[in-house]
């Protein structure tokens, strides 16, 4: 079982910049991506970000590009989601998971809130 805890969400201002942390309980056993997902009031979750276990490859959506980073500390177990330039449409539940594609499973955290103000 692994077990994922979000943090860093908060309120910020449009342009503004936070940093999300993800901290697995460790032992993961390879390979496995770590990704950010979103769900905006009144819509689907939708992906952000996603990293390898190595922290090699990376993806981001279209719609953070540019203004968004993913990264990892593979000695704290921790997976960063550095966000600049925010917008207000950036307002949501931000989730991490965790997903072994090998081993067929799945795992989520509670969600962080993000609040963008115009």
């Amino acid at each position: 079982q692994v077990r994922l805890a979000e943090s860093g969400g908060g309120l910020v201002q449009a342009g503004g910049s936070l940093r999300l942390s993800c901290v697995d309980s460790g032992r993961v056993v390879r390979p496995y991506t770590t990704g950010w997902f979103r769900r905006a009031p009144g819509k689907e979750r939708e992906f952000v970000a996603a990293i390898n276990w190595s922290g090699t490859d990376t993806d981001y959506a279209n719609s953070v590009r540019g203004r968004f980073t993913i990264s990892r500390d593979t000695a704290k177990n921790t997976v960063y989601l550095q966000m600049a330039s925010l917008e207000p449409e950036d307002t949501a539940v931000y989730y991490c998971n965790l997903e072994r594609v090998v081993y067929r499973d799945s795992y989520w955290g509670q969600g962080t809130q993000v609040t963008v103000s115009s």
